[in-house]
Formats: C-alpha cells, structure tokens, sequence
C-alpha cells in the first residue's frame, strides 16, 4: 500500500509530547491499531503517530478513504474538528485551532463572495462584516459558521475571555512562551500577562522556569495596577481639599456673621441711648 507523509499536514496539529507518544507505542505494542488511518487518495490524513509507530514495529493496520475532502481546506478543516473534539487537547490547544478554523472559514467565504460577485456583476453582494450571517454567502453550509468571539467560544469549549487572551497570546508570545504554555509551565491568564512584555524578557523568564514566569506575571499585574491607584490618588485628595476649604469658608462666614450681629447690637444699643433724652422731654409736666 503506497501511503503519502504530506510533512505540512504532520505538522498542523501540535505533535504529542514524548510522553504520550511513549503512552501510545505502549497500548499500540499491547493491543494493536485498532483505529484505521483516515486517507485522502494515497496521503495520510489522520494517524501520523499510529502510522509510525506501526511502521516501526512492523504492525498491522487498517485504512479508510474520506471521500468528502475536496480540497486541503476541507482536510485542515476535518482535521481541526477532530482534534477539538478530543478530551486530551489543552485549553490553549483548542482555542488556538478554532481561531485556526475561523481564518480558513472567513477566506472561503471571501473566496465564495468574490466568485459570486464575478458571476452576478449586477447583484450587490452582502457585506462582509463579521456579523453577517455564514448562510447568507452561497456555497457555504449552515454548519460553517464561526463569525463571532461566542462562536469561537463555544467550539472550542472555552469561555469568550479566554478567547480573548489566547489571541493577545498568538499576536504577543515569543516562542518560548508559547512552548511553557503547552508544557503547562504556566496558564493562559498569566501567559498573556507575560506576553505584554518585550519578547526578551519574556525569552528570559520562559528559560527560567516556571516559578520566574509566575514572578513575571506578577510583576505585571503589579505595574498595571499602580498607576490605576495612582490614578484614583488625586481627586480623592482633591475632594478632601475642597471639603476642608469649604469647612473654612463655612466658618469665616460664621465668624463674620456674629461680628455684624454684634455690631449691629450696639448699633441698636446707641441709637436708643440717643433717642432716650429726646423722649423725656417731650413728656409734658
């Protein structure tokens, strides 16, 4: 049987650490394949591992041909939802191949636009913002539709901010970051921390192990978080001043009150000394 290694479609999805590919060899030596290796013609689709291993031992094993890839988009596709089905991919690794089959969705739909436009030049074509509906693009199926954050969420099994940090951790991350967070040397949250640092640092903690990466991503937090209390600083002192300023105006403005109240009380106190003597003689005898 002439089975084809295609070298891009091996390294799609991330290998096995050697762990579980010692796990494998293990239950494939005791049991057999019992699964069969997806073909597509002669290339080997699904079971790079299991075809290995076989190859190596001299194990037997069974084949079967998908018939409905047409293209190496609908392989990569297939691919991405097998894998996102699998319980032993990490949180990361599933978030990563849904924004994975977002791309390959949203340039099929492009392409399927295009074509449409060309064919119907008189048909204004429906806008591609990502809130319009995957339906509405002829040529591409109902299922296939993975347009917003929730979308990608719900593939993926992952809640909308995670898919949040782990695209900040694709366009950010050094490679070194990235690898600890497969390894499980660090997680997600604090990963996109880290990945807001220079990719040098970021090389040095991810080289130091765990426990700097841990430090680094407290680091952050830290910085973020002081200039927001910094922030908030001044209108609360601000606010205490204009308090204590009123409080002194309020007592001024006392002060000067009972001044004029006590002026006032003599005035009153002189003008009816003055009035007294002009009364008494107006009294007749």
């Amino acid at each position: 049987m002439n089975i084809t290694v295609n070298e891009e479609l091996k390294a799609y999805i991330d290998p096995l650490t050697p762990d579980e590919h010692d796990a494998l060899e293990r239950s494939l030596l005791a049991e057999g394949c019992r699964d069969a290796l997806v073909l597509w013609g002669d290339v080997l689709v699904d079971g790079h591992n299991r075809y290995g291993i076989c190859q190596k031992h001299g194990l037997p094993f069974q084949t079967v041909q998908n018939t409905h890839f047409k293209s190496m988009e609908d392989v990569h596709l297939w691919m991405i939802d097998q894998h996102l089905g699998r319980r032993s991919v990490s949180d990361f690794q599933r978030g990563v191949l849904a924004l994975r089959k977002r791309e390959i969705l949203a340039e099929r739909r492009a392409s399927l636009l295009a074509a449409s436009s060309q064919a119907n030049p008189s048909t204004d074509a429906p806008e591609t913002t990502a809130d319009t509906p995957a339906a509405a693009v002829p040529g591409l199926p109902d299922t296939e539709r993975l347009s917003s954050r929730q979308d990608i969420a719900k593939a993926a099994r992952l809640s909308s901010s995670q898919v949040v940090l782990i695209e900040k951790i694709q366009k950010q991350a050094a490679s070194e970051l990235v690898a600890a967070i497969k390894s499980g040397a660090i997680s997600i949250n604090a990963a996109a921390a880290v990945a807001s640092l220079p990719e040098e640092e970021q090389k040095a903690a991810a080289m130091a192990g765990k426990e700097e990466l841990k430090q680094a991503a407290k680091r952050v937090r830290e910085a973020r978080r002081k200039p927001r209390e910094e922030v908030a600083l001044p209108p609360a002192t601000d606010a205490a001043t204009e308090a204590a300023s009123d409080l002194d105006e309020l007592s001024q403005l006392r002060q000067r009150v009972a001044e004029l109240s006590a002026e006032n009380a003599a005035l009153r106190s002189q003008l009816a000394a003055l009035q007294a003597p002009t009364t008494a003689h107006s009294v007749p005898w």
